[in-house]
């Protein structure tokens, strides 16, 4: 606490303007529940450090292979990252340099394939993500790039995957989600890949503190190589990890180097050796045994959560959720998520607007509505708030729709920002009562400073 009082009394001389936004959005998070499946909260020990005097240092290279000198320090805290990545998840090998998620996908593929080889992952729409090989991202342009779907219940249908994959040859086959709340089969996964001899990636980004905390089966015996953002679950900085497995090690024995060669020098330049320290202070609080409480709760959160959405008439895709995260389909509430997530937001509930598998309505204006439970479980919300928390959900969306009935808007009317603002605008005073709620609620849970 006195270290960031200190750092923040230096930025009100020195930056009034950043020092006052950050006031305004520390006050924000403080009275705001984020449903967000991929946001979560530091602790006081990593804020610490990514906020220290590491970011002084260059550390282009790697530990005791360097280009600069006065590395003596910074080689033991990257090497004390990478081996509390390889112990936590029983790995061969991890890199931990990768700047995000996205650049660390990029640099897996290309330390297996070449440009326009093909890759096989999960279609945006079904849950995937865009580095997957999605149309809109650089990996559909540097490789050619085929999906795959989830079924119309929702879930992963592995025949249907294994057909695409003899078809198609792909040289990997990408394993992993964004908006999917089931669990993966990497078994199955890895046999598909074994018939068309691909390599088999496992993106565990959002899932990594929930292997890792033992409730969701870990793909490290399946997959060639593993890759995780280290800010979702795992709750650590933004950075990310690109891991070797043993089987990915014994398959092909020059694996290890082919990855540290697409990291650097073929794809960044210095490491960020103040987020590499962060992360390797997550890795230690997620190896805890009170780390491994948090991720069950994180779980029994989202089913409770889940469950008390469905009495309220929730659509959820693929029924249930197995997982920190659920995906409602709002059709039959009759408006889009973007007049969600909006009006949420306006009570303090933070979400984010999702496609749906077959969705009818183009990406911007998506029919569904996704939300996880990592950050408030963090803030140590429990069984009982998540009861509440459905309430003042299906409270606030029952208040929307019936405001939009009345005022006979269509699809093409939800879709102008201003008419969605007029409905939340008519709706002030009543969705102002479920407000107080909210920030009674996030006040009870305080995020620790």
């Amino acid at each position: 606490m006195s270290i960031q009082f200190k750092i923040m009394k230096n930025l009100q001389k020195a930056d009034k303007e950043i020092y006052q936004l950050y006031k305004k959005e520390l006050k924000r998070q403080q009275e705001t529940l984020s449903l967000i499946p991929s946001e979560n909260i530091i602790s006081n020990s990593i804020k610490e450090i990514i906020g220290s005097n590491l970011s002084n240092k260059y550390a282009e290279g790697y530990p005791n292979k360097r280009y600069y000198q006065g590395m003596k320090f910074v080689d033991k805290i990257e090497d004390l990252a990478i081996t509390r990545a390889m112990k936590l998840f029983d790995v061969a090998y991890a890199n931990v340099q990768s700047y995000s998620g996205s650049i660390a996908n990029l640099e897996a593929y290309l330390s297996i394939i070449n440009p326009q080889d093909k890759i096989m992952g999960l279609d945006l729409s079904s849950g995937g993500h865009l580095t997957h090989g999605s149309p809109p991202s650089f990996t559909s342009k540097i490789f050619k790039s085929v999906n795959y779907n989830v079924d119309q219940n929702g879930k992963l249908n592995y025949k249907k995957i294994e057909k695409i994959a003899l078809k198609e040859k792909p040289k990997v086959i990408i394993a992993g989600t964004t908006a999917y709340s089931k669990i993966i089969d990497w078994k199955k996964f890895a046999n598909i890949a074994k018939k068309v001899d691909a390599y088999l990636v496992a993106d565990i980004s959002h899932i990594a503190g929930l292997i890792v905390g033992n409730v969701y089966p870990s793909p490290v015996n399946f997959a060639d190589i593993v890759t995780t953002t280290t800010h979702k679950t795992l709750r650590g900085p933004r950075g990310a990890i690109i891991m070797v497995t043993k089987k990915g090690l014994k398959s092909h024995p020059d694996l290890i180097e082919k990855v540290k060669k697409t990291v650097f020098p073929s794809m960044q330049g210095g490491p960020h050796i103040n987020i590499i320290a962060g992360i390797a202070v997550a890795l230690k609080e997620a190896s805890s045994q009170q780390f491994k409480n948090y991720a069950k709760h994180v779980i029994n959160n989202s089913k409770i959560l889940c469950s008390e959405l469905k009495k309220y008439g929730f659509n959820i895709i693929s029924q249930t959720t197995e997982s920190h995260l659920i995906l409602i389909d709002l059709r039959n509430k009759n408006i889009i998520g973007n007049l969600a997530s909006e009006a949420l937001e306006f009570v303090n509930i933070v979400t984010n607007k999702n496609s749906i598998p077959f969705d009818p309505n183009p990406p911007f204006y998506p029919s569904g509505l996704r939300l996880g439970t990592p950050s408030i479980t963090t803030r140590s919300l429990k069984e009982k708030d998540m009861k509440l928390l459905a309430k003042l959900i299906n409270q606030t969306i029952e208040i929307i729709k019936t405001e939009k009935a009345k005022q006979k808007l269509s699809f093409e009317d939800e879709k102008k920002k201003d008419i969605r603002t007029k409905i939340i605008f008519n709706s002030k005073s009543k969705l102002l009562k479920i407000k107080k709620q909210v920030i009674k609620l996030a006040k009870k849970y305080p995020i620790k400073l």
